[in-house]
């Protein structure tokens, strides 16, 4: 008899798990037009790692955080303090709904002009690490957990699953290091979404995206973390800059559930003021 695994079971074994039905019909109608009309306050950046500044504005997609007071469109910070995605992230990380914190929420968007590739990469280890710093950093608690989760079919992800929590191979890491680029990294496999459905995934599984100017992409892509993550959650998040979010309009935004969330943030970023908490890549 074969036991179906837990959503928390599969993202731990396999790096990623996909998802039905976190987002409605009718959020999903009501979400799509708060994307075009946010499409208006999108940013592109040409590097795919903070820190970023006016030199790498160039040609990939993202439309900024999607709870900044001016963009004026409350759905999305109603979503991200929903029912669904908060028990799922609750589960995933094992945690209760008050140990939460606050942090990302932005969009992917197709490119305007041309297309755009991200390298193969892990969020917080180094493509030049090696086998012995490679197994130190993988060993590290997250304490966080993040998603895409697609308003259009939306198959721009490319993982290699359980990469998440091995060392890469001779193979793998060449490419990643010399040809970050490659479309024919052995054992990836393009993660397919439609429309509504979410991937979460492990931060450190070997990823890429490749962005198609011609095909509408609006995924919301989030992240989620808990109290407990001390200074490895510190420079994940504070990387990209918080202060902004310190102004009382900010938190005026978001529904009064994600409150606690905000101030957990906001006590973690008290916290490391002033630290020099570097760059993950």
């Amino acid at each position: 008899m074969t036991v179906e695994r837990t959503i928390k079971q599969r993202l731990d074994e396999d790096g990623y798990v996909v998802i039905d039905g976190m987002v409605s019909d009718q959020e999903l109608v009501a979400l799509r037009a708060a994307a075009d009309r946010a499409w208006k306050l999108r940013r592109v950046v040409g590097v795919q790692f903070p820190p970023w500044n006016e030199t790498c504005m160039r040609t990939c997609g993202e439309s900024s955080t999607l709870c900044i007071p001016d963009l004026q469109e409350p759905e999305f910070a109603k979503w991200y303090g929903c029912d669904k995605l908060l028990d799922v992230v609750c589960e995933i990380l094992d945690s209760k709904e008050h140990e939460l914190q606050l942090e990302l929420f932005n969009m992917l968007i197709n490119p305007a002009h041309k297309d755009f590739a991200l390298e193969w990469h892990r969020d917080d280890v180094k493509p030049e690490v090696e086998a012995e710093e490679e197994i130190e950093r993988l060993a590290i608690p997250h304490y966080g957990t993040q998603w895409n989760t697609a308003l259009y079919d939306d198959a721009c992800l490319y993982i290699i699953p359980k990469s998440h929590n091995r060392i890469r191979t001779p193979e793998e890491r060449d490419i990643n290091i010399n040809d970050p680029l490659c479309m024919n990294m052995p054992g990836a496999i393009a993660v397919e979404l439609k429309a509504g459905q979410t991937v979460f995934y492990n931060n450190n599984i070997m990823h890429r995206a490749v962005y198609d100017k011609s095909k509408k992409r609006a995924t919301l892509h989030g992240c989620m973390g808990t109290v407990l993550g001390g200074p490895h959650r510190a420079r994940n998040i504070l990387q990209h800059g918080v202060a902004w979010m310190r102004e009382e309009r900010f938190k005026h935004t978001l529904p009064p559930r994600l409150y606690p969330l905000y101030d957990n943030l906001i006590s973690l970023a008290n916290q490391n003021e002033g630290k020099e908490l570097g760059f993950s890549q």
